[in-house]
């Protein structure tokens, strides 16, 4: 029987600790119904650590945690049976071909035969896989695996969907697939959480963007808000060996922010075209000018700095 419950996630004060360290640090959020939102932040920001609280595989150390109307960690069993997770990595049964893979999966969540065979064939449809019903795993592509695991994280109908970079290691050709299979979840009115490191992925796909940095939240706002609030509107990189010489030709004028990465400048303000006026002719250099995006605001707000993890 359905629980009623008025979001379909809601986070307040959440923190998790691994023994001193604080990887999650009190924060608050809510997720609601038909929403697409995606988790984002660098390596040791605590989305992991915030995903895993949210499916019930790791208690948190403090907080309240509702999914479903479910409390999290008490009534993680069944809340469990009524949200789909696709993880990072493919561990699809090498042993199982892809009908016996989605049917065990099935039979997993307890349902009925006839369902799940039922299921099956709707999914195989939606993921393009009717031909490799049959297939087993290894004669499956990277791309053919990825949708399987889509697929399968469906079988039960769930009410939530996790996707946890689901296109990592993936060509251009196949993202675009896969993202077309999330326009036409969200477009039933599934809710979805993603976690990426492509920041164009999360910019055309979410409507909203919780970025996370050191276990707290540093915004929770629209891609287009994130864009416009958090970053100055044009951005110019200018790259190559010519770089120092024409820096040191053109020093700044006017309210420009500069960042220099190795041979790269970024430039940001509201008005570069004079700047780029001095690129022009100009030996051993290149130069891309373009409106701010999604990307400068991540690393604005989180920083460039390298981050294993």
């Amino acid at each position: 029987m359905s629980k009623p419950y008025p979001h379909i996630v809601k986070a307040e004060n959440l923190t998790k600790f691994y023994g001193k360290l604080c990887v999650v640090d009190g924060i608050s959020f809510q997720i609601n119904q038909g929403e697409f939102c995606g988790i984002l932040g660098p390596n040791g920001a605590g989305k992991t650590t915030t995903l895993k609280m949210l499916v019930g595989n790791t208690p948190s150390s403090g907080g309240k945690l509702n999914v479903l109307g479910f409390s999290i960690p008490q009534e993680a069993r069944e809340m469990r049976g009524r949200i789909g997770v696709v993880p990072q990595s493919d561990n699809l049964d090498p042993d199982f071909t892809v009908v016996e893979n989605l049917r065990v999966y099935g039979r997993y969540f307890g349902m009925k035969r006839a369902d799940i065979e039922k299921r099956i064939a709707e999914l195989l449809v939606f993921v393009a896989l009717e031909e490799k019903a049959n297939a087993y795993i290894n004669q499956l592509s990277g791309g053919m695996k990825r949708r399987l695991s889509i697929a399968r994280a469906l079988i039960n109908r769930p009410e939530l969907l996790i996707l946890d970079e689901p296109t990592t290691g993936l060509d251009p050709q196949i993202r675009q697939n896969i993202w077309q299979l999330m326009r036409q979840l969200q477009k039933e009115g599934l809710t979805i959480i993603l976690t990426t490191h492509y920041m164009d992925e999360a910019e055309r796909l979410c409507g909203r963007i919780v970025l996370m940095d050191h276990g707290r939240i540093l915004a929770d706002r629209t891609p287009e808000e994130l864009v416009r609030e958090r970053i100055e509107p044009h951005v110019l990189e200018v790259f190559g060996t010519g770089v120092s010489a024409w820096k040191k030709a053109n020093p700044l004028t006017g309210p420009i922010r500069c960042e220099q990465v190795g041979e790269t400048c970024f430039y940001y303000g509201a008005d570069l075209s004079e700047l780029v006026k001095t690129l022009d002719g100009w030996p051993g250099l290149r130069y891309d000018y373009r409106p701010a995006n999604l990307e400068d605001v991540f690393l604005k707000m989180t920083g460039r700095e390298l981050r294993d993890g």
